[in-house]
């Protein structure tokens, strides 16, 4: 799974690079505007090392929010699942919660809290909860009628039982939606750090765009890449290993 990841993401890197140098070639743009491959290898090579840094500080950042994120996504997810007054009154208090953009709260994230690390995982949490939060209840609220049937019916169903079934039969999905709100953890968490804070990658792209450095900005683009492309395919390595414990359990 992870060397498939980071194949993929190589080619789509390479695929929107060769893009850029077509257009600078075709169109005759000088350097400033799109920077050639000797330069853009300059800055590799110079900046390598502090982007390595900045990236995993943002990532640190972002693992912390997904976590809190799936804490919370579960709660309402597992409390929500059930067609009962409060578990729809559950429901709708997460929906109208998430209907206030975060563009919009993001500001006022910042004045109350700062610029420092609070602030950066309160909007990475906030951007990957809904599509989790979503997510959960379906699976949550779908019952595994087969499997369901027997133990209702033997008297051994309890609720720890039945969200533990319906997670088990729902793993792959549940790998899947997990990975991929790794993406918008890691969005969150840049888009936060562009907007105010002091550290991280989106920090140094936000200074590499004052500077008009595009080189920078795309040197920056493959560490994200490449390091999100690695953090993806270990959560799905795990779900894999996960689930084949569980069921040999």
């Amino acid at each position: 799974m992870l060397p498939k990841r980071v194949f993929q993401f190589l080619i789509i890197y390479l695929l929107g690079l060769s893009f850029l140098f077509m257009v600078k070639y075709l169109l005759g743009l000088s350097d400033y505007v799109i920077p050639g491959p000797s330069d853009i290898g300059r800055v590799f090579g110079q900046d390598f090392v502090r982007y390595f840094f900045d990236v995993i500080n943002t990532l640190s950042v972002a693992i912390i929010g997904q976590i809190t994120s799936i804490c919370m996504a579960l709660l309402v997810g597992i409390t929500g699942r059930q067609a009962t007054w409060f578990g729809s009154f559950v429901k709708v208090a997460a929906y109208n919660i998430q209907a206030y953009p975060i563009v919009a709260i993001a500001p006022i994230i910042f004045i109350l809290l700062g610029d420092g690390f609070v602030s950066r995982l309160l909007i990475s949490a906030m951007i990957c909860y809904f599509p989790l939060l979503l997510s959960i209840i379906g699976i949550m609220s779908e019952p595994i009628t087969d499997i369901e049937h027997f133990y209702r019916v033997t008297g051994r169903m309890r609720w720890q039982l039945e969200i533990k079934i319906r997670a088990f039969e729902n793993m792959s999905k549940l790998t899947t939606v997990i990975s991929g709100s790794a993406t918008l953890a890691m969005a969150g968490t840049i888009v936060s750090e562009f907007i105010a804070a002091n550290a991280g990658i989106g920090y140094s792209i936000r200074i590499a765009l004052y500077q008009s450095n595009l080189s920078k900005v795309l040197v920056a683009l493959f560490m994200i890449g490449i390091t999100l492309s690695v953090y993806q395919g270990l959560l799905e390595w795990a779900g894999a290993v996960t689930r084949e414990r569980w069921a040999a359990s």
